[in-house]
């Protein structure tokens, strides 16, 4: 039973494989955190609920570590729930009133007996993995309305340690899911967005150690927030040598207007725990995500070819059935039209909002290029950009109350395009029409959704009021909902998350996306960082990673074609290069990495990632995915620059069994598994850029 119930202590202990958490009610009603780590063997392992530490200053309620943090009475840490009721009080008070088990999930019942307003705690086991999702869910069972001012999806409570380090994604365009440590003193960090979307510049992500944990060892405490919209994260340490971590919806500029009978649900914030390490822990939520979060998590990853790079704007259905016919001859499986085929659309400053194909540049329709990629042996995807509106179109002209505003200031645009209010009916209803109708009417296979720009003048004005200030979450549950009814209708389109780059990933869109665009920089090397970083958080089955020229637009080095294929091939395989640029003898070494990327997709993809060699450590990165099976582990190794003439360091493989033997496949080579990871391999990589894929198989 993952759930264990101790009625005489009002407590109980979630279960997993490798580690307990327990909570429980003090002598007052209230829910608190009681322990988080290694299993325990027997009941009374467990601390009391009442045995926290009080200070002068500080009594047991003002020191609390309660499980969901109300804003009352003397709790001065950062809030789990802040509400106001229709009286003005804005003090809260939650006390125990029953509890549920059903299966995995435990639901936990707390009452406001004053103000009649519920709130269930919800704890979801994931015992293979040593996971957790909470969630909070608010119900006004009173006569009058509630304000919510603020909610947290999970406050986490961490052990008593003289030190705590926390490491976090952060970046901006082009430069997404840069990896970040600190150690926390007394105080708060505060990592957040609130720009309408998952945002560039932080991600929702989390990890805290005590300053000892390295890749393959330590204690380790990690999770993520399932939302995709405004959200915070707060880290704070207090002077009593305790740490709380709050996930949740973001405060900024947000209240929600709760009517007697309704009820506010909060998005799920996962969390675990492992002894072995940051890799564990990665290893923990790429498998978690594979299995219940991520759309089609169980289906391999088409081999795409965008054509943005090589056309742009200048989209047509001969230069379109040029390109497809290069790409088929690589072995891609998926052609997919970008930006500039819809409305009138021949830049940036026009057309979004009109989707419509341009008869100009598409005489016939789309149907004549999508039979024509059906025919080499791919299907056919397409861009779009459904959130947004130029003013320079029939759809802002038609409907300029259509987007967020407010009533007497200038609609700052971003890109020459404004954010349309899914908050309204009428917007939500059109972006799903618009969508379905494109889908109806043509076999399309894949939607890349885009939307690049973030909210500002966050103004409803039409909005009943007191709920203006719900769009930062009704613009998101808007989302989910199109897509979800889109996916509905046509299971068989796969769907691309996509934010200028790596603006929009997130465990909440997951569920509704096969996969995301991580940045707009397709520098292979900077991509290195990027997809090291990513790899923290999210499973490489979901990364998009695309081969582009041999000089990049955001550095301008140039780069060989292998070392660009390779740093691509660690996640799912893109192209975006113009091919009308490819020599012949280019076109044969790119198809020979297509070829090879096939041969090793289920281990990328599928496998268990381990992180050898960091690209900021030396100037050798090295990155390896071993299969589920066992059967083989794919070792990618890129050295940035040679210096003195040294030599490289040997690459170090793990994960594989030490007393079975290994072949390498590249050069024949046999050894058990503890010799390769002992010894290493050493590799001839000479110069600037050079890369090399190892492939190690299990010999019977």
């Amino acid at each position: 039973m993952p759930i264990i119930s101790i009625p005489e202590r009002k407590a109980w202990v979630l279960r997993t494989h490798h580690v307990d958490y327990v909570i429980g009610v003090d002598k007052n009603g209230a829910l608190q955190h009681l322990y988080w780590g290694e299993k325990l063997a027997l009941s009374e392992d467990y601390p009391e609920a009442d045995s926290r530490q009080t200070w002068i200053w500080e009594t047991d309620d003002g020191n609390s570590r309660e499980e969901t943090m109300p804003w009352g009475r003397r709790n001065f840490a950062e809030p789990g729930l802040k509400v106001e009721f229709a009286d003005r009080t804005r003090d809260l008070v939650l006390q125990f009133t029953g509890a549920h088990i059903e299966n995995n999930m435990l639901q936990i019942d707390l009452l406001d007996g004053l103000k009649s307003l519920q709130v269930t705690a919800s704890y979801r086991l994931f015992d293979e993995f040593d996971l957790i999702e909470r969630s909070l869910a608010v119900n006004n069972k009173g006569d009058g309305p509630v304000c919510i001012e603020q909610v947290m999806s999970a406050i986490w409570h961490f052990p008593v340690y003289p030190s705590y380090r926390l490491t976090y994604l952060t970046g901006h365009w082009g430069a997404e899911t840069q990896l970040r440590r600190e150690v926390l003193h007394e105080g708060k960090k505060v990592i957040e967005a609130r720009r309408g979307i998952t945002g560039h510049n932080n991600n929702p992500f989390f990890a805290v150690d005590f300053g000892e944990a390295a890749e393959e060892s330590g204690l380790v405490y990690f999770g993520g927030l399932a939302f995709s919209g405004h959200w915070k994260m707060v880290a704070e340490r207090t002077p009593y040598q305790t740490l709380q971590l709050a996930a949740g919806i973001h405060d900024f500029d947000f209240r929600w207007l709760l009517q007697p009978g309704e009820a506010f649900n909060t998005p799920v914030c996962v969390g675990g725990y492992t002894a072995g390490g940051f890799g564990d822990a990665s290893r923990k939520l790429h498998g978690y995500q594979q299995k219940y979060v991520l759309r089609n998590g169980g289906e391999l990853r088409k081999i795409l070819y965008n054509s943005w790079e090589a056309t742009y704007f200048d989209v047509n259905e001969e230069n379109q059935k040029q390109l497809a016919e290069k790409a088929a001859k690589l072995g891609v499986e998926r052609f997919v039209v970008d930006d500039g085929w819809f409305g009138k659309r021949n830049d940036d400053n026009a057309g979004l909002g009109d989707w419509y194909v341009n008869k100009t540049k598409f005489p016939n329709g789309l149907t004549p290029l999508i039979d024509y990629v059906k025919s080499l042996g791919m299907d056919f995807g397409i861009w779009i950009e459904p959130e947004m509106v130029n003013p320079d179109s029939d759809l802002y002209r038609l409907h300029p109350d259509w987007v967020y505003h407010f009533p007497d200031r200038p609609r700052t645009e971003g890109r020459n395009q404004l954010v349309l209010n899914l908050a309204r009916d009428d917007v939500r209803t059109f972006v799903y029409q618009a969508v379905e109708e494109l889908l109806s009417t043509h076999e399309i296979s894949f939607i890349k959704w885009d939307m690049n720009r973030y909210f500002s003048e966050p103004g409803w004005p039409s909005a009943e009021a007191g709920r203006d200030r719900e769009i930062w979450v009704r613009h998101v549950h808007a989302l989910y909902d199109i897509w979800q009814r889109l996916q509905d209708k046509h299971p068989h389109v796969q769907f691309e998350s996509c934010a200028g780059g790596g603006g929009r990933v997130d465990m909440g869109i997951m569920r509704f996306a096969d996969q995301f665009w991580t940045s707009d920089n397709t520098d292979a090397l900077d991509r290195l960082r990027i997809q090291w970083g990513y790899s923290h958080a999210y499973n490489s089955k979901s990364m998009v990673c695309w081969v582009t020229e041999t000089v990049n637009y955001m550095n301008g080095r140039r780069i060989p074609l292998k070392f660009r294929f390779h740093s691509a091939m660690m996640g799912t395989l893109g192209i975006g290069m113009d091919l009308n640029q490819l020599s012949p003898q280019e076109m044969e070494e790119a198809a020979g990495y297509v070829a090879q990327y096939k041969q090793i997709r289920p281990i990328v993809q599928e496998g268990l990632c381990y992180r050898l060699s960091p690209p900021e450590q030396s100037d050798l990165t090295s990155m390896q995915y071993v299969g589920r099976d066992g059967q083989e582990a794919a070792v990618f190794v890129f050295r940035h620059a040679q210096h003195f003439g040294h030599p490289a360091l040997p690459v170090r493989p793990r994960g594989l069994e030490p007393f079975t033997r290994y072949r390498n496949v590249e050069t024949g080579e046999v050894r058990s598994g503890q010799a390769w990871m002992s010894r290493g391999i050493l590799l001839e990589l000479t110069g600037d850029y050079d890369s090399a894929l190892i492939r190690l198989y299990k010999m019977n």
